[in-house]
C-alpha cells in the first residue's frame, strides 16, 4: 500500500499551531543534521532566494516617453513641426536634435539612485548561523530556505520566519513588525491556530532582532512569503513625489508656457497687421518661441540634481528619487530616532557605584580605552570595584571580538558593555572566565528581570546576579566595602546613586553575590541573603559628529526633534547632552500622544522636542502634526511599521545598516552610515543644489528674454530678423551645455547653512534676481539689436549683422556666467579657480565661436560671416557694461544680505 503524497510546502501554513516534530516532519529535515547541502540548492531554485521582491519601475519605453511630458518640450517640438512644414530642415532638425537630447540626459539620469541602493543591499546582506550537513557553517541569508536549522543569540536579525525549536532565556524586539516595543520572550510550545502574529511567541519574524538569550529554528517561510514581506506588499503602491522644486518648477514652466504662446501669438499678429506675409511671420514666431525657451533647463534640472545625488552618495547618503536633492534644502524640521541616529548604538558604561565610592569611567564605545578614576585619579582595583567587574564578566553570554581591526559584539550590547569596563580595568574576560568555570544558570527572565551563574572558585561555589535595581537591594542582607570586606548595606546610598544615575539617564545594572554556594537549580536559590557588590550605570552615547550636526541644522534654522521608543528620562538626557532639548524641555510619552486628538497633537508639536516610547505607527500622527503648520519635514525610520510616516514626511531617510528592505523602499534617502551628522551633510548638499539651480535659471533666462525682445524689436520696427531660429538654438544649446552646466559643479557656498529654510511656497526667483535677469536681457537688447542695425547699415551683409548680433549675446553670457557663481557675493571676493568647469567651458565655447564666425562650413549651414575687429572691440563693451551693473547691484544690496543673516544667526 503506497504512502499517503505529503501536501506540497505551504508557506502560509499555521506553523504556530503544531508542535516541533510535527514540523520538522512536514519539513523532511532532521533538526539535528539539518539540511543536506544538495537539498538546500534544490530548494534554493524551487523557493529562490531569501529576498524581497523590488517593486519593478517603469519600463525603458515609458521612461522614455515621460521625458517628453514637460510644456516647454511640446512649445519646442511644435516649433520643430512647424519649421518642418515650411521646408527649413536644417531648423526642424535641430529643434528635434534638442528636445532628443534633453531626453536621453533625463532617461540616462533617471533610475542610478536606484542602482546605487541595489548596491547598498548587497554591501549590507547579512549572515546567518546554520546547521547544514550535520554542520555548523556562515552563509549569506539570501541562500536561506525552507526547512533550514538556524542558530540565533543576542544581537542577531532574524534571517527569516523561524519556527522557534529550542529557547534558553530567548527575546527578540519586534517592533519593526508588529510596532510592540517591549522585547517578546519567545519559547517553542505550540499555540492556538487563531493566535495573532503579534502573540505569536513560538515564532521568530523575519527583520526582527534579537536581544537576549539564544536558542535554534526552523525556516518556515523566506522572502516575500515571511510577514514581513506580507507588508511589504501592502506598502508596494508607492506615491508620487511632489517636491518644493517641482512644485515651483511646474508653476514656473506653466508662466513661461503662457508668456511664450502669447508673445509668438501677439508677433505673428503684429506682423500680420504690418502686411508681412504669414509664412514670414510664422518663422518669427516660432524664432521667438524657440528664443525664449530656455531648452537646456530641463537637462541642466537633472544633470544638477543628479551631481548632487553624487556629492550625497560620497558623504554616505544614497537618494533614491532625484528630486528629494533639493528638497532636503527646503527641510524645516528633521524627526529623529535616537538609537544608531543620534547616539552610536553602543552601550558604555560610564559610572560604577562600588564599596560606597563613585568610580567615573572615561571612553565611549565597544574599544576599550579609557580608565576608571576617582576625583581624576586612577582607581585601585580592588575589594567590591573589582567584584563587581567580576560579576559583570562572568554573569554574560556575550562576546566581544576583534574583526578586521574593528571591535565588534556577538550577544546583548549591555554585556558586552559590562566587558569592554572590565578590560579597562585591566581584567580579561577569557582568563576570568578559564579561573571560574560556570556550572549552572538561570537565563535572563523578562519577568524576574534578573541573571544568575554559578561558578567554581578555588574549590567554592559562588553565585553571581545581575539585574534590575528594585529586583536585587530587597534581596541583599549586606554589601562589600572598598576594602572587600563584608559591611552592612547602606540601601540609602544606593538607592541615591542609582537616582544620580538615572539623572544623567543612565540604565543602571545592580550586581550582587552569594558565597558559598552549592546549586543553582532555581529562582529559589537566589531569593535572598545576597551580598550587595555594586552598580554599573551605562548609556548609549551621542555620536560626536551628530552634536555638532545639531547645532549646525540650528544655525540654519532647522529645528531638530528626537522621537524614539526608549524610555522618557534616557531620551531627555541624551536630548540635552546633544542641545536638542534644554533644562526647561519634557518629554511626551506614547501613551500621552495616543491620547491627543489631531488638533491637540498639532499644537504639542510646536513645543515639544523629545518624544519617547513612540511605537513606529505613531510617527506619522507625528509628521502630519508638523506638516499641518507648513514645515518641511524629514523623517528617520528602519522598521516595517515606519514605512507609512517616511511615505508621509517630504524627506523619508532610511537606516541603511539596521533598516528594513520595506523601510529602504518606502525612503527617499537611505544612510549607508545611520548617522545623523550625514542628514546635516545632505542638507547642506541639498542647499548648494538648489543654489546652483538658480544660478542657472538666473543665468539663462537673461539670454531667453533678450532674445525675445530681440525679435518682437524687428517685427515692431518693420525691421529684418537679427537672429535666425537657428542661431538661437545654436546660442542656447552651446552656452548651455558649455557654460550653464559648468555652474552645477560649483562648490557649495561657506554660509549656506547660515541662511534660514527657503519657505516651501516661495518662487525659486525672487524680485531681487527677477530684477537682475530684466536687467541684463534688456542690456542684451539694446547691444544685439543696437550693433545689429549699426552694422548692417555699415555693410548691407545681414550674415555679418547677424554674426555680430550672435556674439553680442554669447559674449554677456560668458561674463554673466562669472557674476553668476555667487549671488551675494562679489566677484572678486570669490575663488577665481575654485570652479575649473567655468573655465574650461569658456575655453570652449570662444573656440565654437570662432569655429561659427570664421569656419566656411558652419558659415554655409548657420548663415554667418567673419566678424571684423572693430565689431569686436563694440562687443567687449557691452559685455563689460553688463558685468560693471550687476556687480555694482550685488555690492549696493549686500549690506542688507549680511543683516538678514545675522538675524538668522542670532535666533
Amino acid at each position: 500500500m503506497s504512502e499517503t503524497p505529503k501536501p506540497p510546502y505551504d508557506p502560509s501554513h499555521p506553523w504556530h499551531a503544531h508542535e516541533v516534530a510535527a514540523v520538522t516532519d512536514h519539513l523532511e529535515v532532521d533538526p539535528e543534521l539539518g539540511l543536506s547541502h544538495e537539498e538546500a540548492g534544490r530548494r534554493l531554485d524551487t523557493h529562490g532566494h531569501n529576498r524581497l521582491t523590488q517593486q519593478a519601475g517603469r519600463s525603458p519605453i515609458k521612461r522614455l516617453l515621460l521625458q517628453f511630458h514637460q510644456p516647454l518640450i511640446y512649445i519646442l517640438m511644435a516649433s520643430g513641426l512647424a519649421a518642418a512644414a515650411l521646408g527649413e530642415w536644417v531648423d526642424a532638425s535641430v529643434i528635434f536634435g534638442v528636445v532628443l537630447l534633453n531626453a536621453a540626459v533625463g532617461f540616462i539620469q533617471e533610475g542610478r539612485a536606484e542602482q546605487a541602493l541595489a548596491a547598498l543591499a548587497r554591501t549590507v546582506a547579512s549572515e546567518v548561523s546554520v546547521q547544514r550537513g550535520g554542520g555548523r557553517h556562515r552563509l549569506n541569508a539570501e541562500h536561506l530556505v525552507p526547512g533550514d536549522v538556524v542558530h540565533l543569540s543576542a544581537g542577531d536579525r532574524v534571517p527569516a520566519d523561524v519556527r522557534v525549536m529550542h529557547a534558553v532565556g530567548l527575546q527578540a524586539t519586534e517592533a519593526s513588525l508588529t510596532g510592540e516595543s517591549a522585547a517578546v520572550a519567545k519559547h517553542n510550545t505550540a499555540l492556538p491556530e487563531e493566535t495573532r502574529v503579534a502573540e505569536r511567541a513560538n515564532m521568530a519574524f523575519a527583520g526582527t532582532l534579537v536581544v537576549a538569550g539564544q536558542g535554534k529554528g526552523l525556516v518556515v517561510a523566506t522572502g516575500d512569503h515571511t510577514e514581513t514581506g506580507r507588508i511589504a506588499r501592502l506598502l508596494s503602491a508607492t506615491q508620487s513625489l511632489e517636491t518644493p522644486l517641482t512644485r515651483a518648477m511646474g508653476k514656473f514652466s506653466n508662466l513661461l508656457l503662457v508668456v511664450i504662446l502669447s508673445l509668438a501669438l501677439l508677433t505673428f499678429v503684429i506682423g500680420l497687421a504690418r502686411g508681412e506675409t504669414p509664412v514670414d511671420m510664422l518663422m518669427a514666431a516660432v524664432a521667438l518661441a524657440v528664443g525664449a525657451i530656455p531648452e537646456g533647463l530641463p537637462a541642466a534640472l537633472t544633470v544638477t540634481l543628479a551631481i548632487g545625488v553624487a556629492r550625497m552618495a560620497k558623504r554616505r547618503a544614497i537618494i533614491r528619487r532625484l528630486p528629494a536633492v533639493e528638497t532636503l534644502g527646503s527641510t524645516t524640521v528633521i524627526c529623529s530616532d535616537k538609537t544608531g541616529t543620534l547616539t552610536e548604538n553602543q552601550m558604555t558604561v560610564e559610572v560604577i557605584y562600588a564599596g560606597g565610592g563613585v568610580i567615573e569611567v572615561s571612553g565611549r564605545g565597544y574599544a576599550p580605552n579609557g580608565q576608571l578614576t576617582v576625583d581624576g585619579q586612577p582607581a585601585a582595583l580592588g575589594g567590591a570595584l573589582r567584584e563587581c567587574l567580576v560579576a559583570g564578566l562572568l554573569c554574560n553570554d556575550s562576546a566581544l571580538i576583534k574583526r578586521e581591526g574593528e571591535w565588534d559584539v556577538d550577544g546583548d550590547p549591555t554585556e558586552v558593555a559590562l566587558i569592554v569596563v572590565a578590560r579597562k580595568a585591566g581584567l580579561d574576560e577569557g582568563s576570568v572566565q578559564a579561573l571560574c568555570p560556570r556550572e549552572a544558570e538561570l537565563p535572563f527572565d523578562a519577568a524576574r528581570q534578573t541573571m544568575a551563574t554559578l561558578h567554581r572558585i578555588e574549590g567554592q561555589g559562588v553565585v553571581f546576579v545581575k539585574g534590575a535595581l528594585e529586583r536585587i537591594i530587597p534581596r541583599c542582607a549586606r554589601m562589600l566595602d572598598a576594602d572587600g570586606q563584608v559591611a552592612p548595606l547602606d540601601a540609602a546610598a544606593i538607592d541615591a546613586a542609582a537616582h544620580a544615575m538615572a539623572g544623567r539617564g543612565l540604565r543602571v545594572l545592580a550586581f550582587a553575590r552569594i558565597a558559598p554556594a552549592h546549586q543553582l537549580d532555581g529562582d529559589d536559590d537566589v531569593a535572598g541573603d545576597l551580598t550587595f557588590l555594586g552598580l554599573q550605570g551605562m548609556i548609549d552615547p551621542p555620536r560626536g559628529r551628530a552634536t555638532a550636526a545639531v547645532k549646525a541644522c540650528h544655525r540654519a534654522g532647522i529645528e531638530v526633534k528626537m522621537i524614539t521608543g526608549d524610555h522618557a528620562a534616557t531620551a531627555l538626557a541624551i536630548a540635552r547632552q546633544m542641545g536638542i532639548a534644554d533644562e526647561s524641555d519634557v518629554a511626551l510619552a506614547g501613551r500621552e500622544l495616543a491620547r491627543q486628538s489631531d488638533e491637540q497633537l498639532a499644537a504639542t508639536v510646536r513645543q515639544v522636542r523629545v518624544f519617547a516610547r513612540v511605537e513606529p505607527a505613531e510617527k506619522l500622527r507625528l509628521v502630519k502634526a508638523i506638516q499641518a503648520h507648513g514645515d518641511v519635514v524629514a523623517m528617520t525610520g528602519d522598521g516595517v511599521n515606519d514605512a507609512p510616516a517616511l511615505k508621509a514626511a517630504d524627506i523619508g531617510v532610511a537606516m541603511g545598516g539596521v533598516g528594513t528592505d520595506v523601510a529602504k523602499e518606502a525612503a527617499d534617502m537611505v544612510l549607508t552610515d545611520d548617522n545623523f551628522a550625514t542628514i546635516e551633510a545632505a542638507v547642506e548638499a541639498g542647499r548648494g543644489v538648489y543654489d546652483n539651480l538658480v544660478k542657472f535659471i538666473t543665468w539663462t533666462l537673461p539670454t531667453n528674454f533678450g532674445e525675445g525682445l530681440v525679435i518682437l524689436a524687428a517685427i515692431f520696427a518693420g525691421a529684418t530678423l537679427p537672429i535666425t531660429p537657428l542661431q538661437i538654438l545654436w546660442i542656447n544649446m552651446t552656452t548651455a551645455v558649455l557654460l550653464g552646466m559648468s555652474l552645477a559643479f560649483e562648490p557649495i557656498e561657506s554660509d549656506v547653512m547660515h541662511r534660514p529654510p527657503r519657505p516651501p511656497g516661495r518662487p525659486i526667483l525672487d524680485r531681487v534676481l527677477m530684477g537682475r535677469i530684466v536687467l541684463v536681457g534688456i542690456i542684451m537688447l539694446a547691444g544685439a539689436f543696437g550693433l545689429f542695425v549699426r552694422w548692417f547699415d555699415l555693410t548691407g551683409d545681414v550674415a555679418l549683422a547677424r554674426s555680430v548680433s550672435v556674439n553680442v549675446f554669447v559674449a554677456v553670457e560668458i561674463v554673466f556666467l562669472f557674476a553668476c557663481r555667487s549671488q551675494r557675493r562679489p566677484l572678486w571676493r570669490l575663488a577665481p579657480f575654485s570652479n575649473p568647469w567655468v573655465w574650461g567651458g569658456v575655453a570652449l565655447q570662444v573656440l565654437l565661436q570662432a569655429a561659427f564666425t570664421y569656419w566656411p562650413p558652419m558659415q554655409s549651414v548657420f548663415g554667418t560671416a567673419a566678424v571684423p575687429l572693430g565689431a569686436w572691440r563694440e562687443i567687449a563693451v557691452v559685455a563689460l557694461i553688463a558685468l560693471i551693473l550687476v556687480e555694482a547691484e550685488k555690492v549696493i544690496r549686500r549690506p542688507h544680505d549680511s543683516v538678514s543673516l545675522a538675524r538668522v544667526a542670532e535666533k
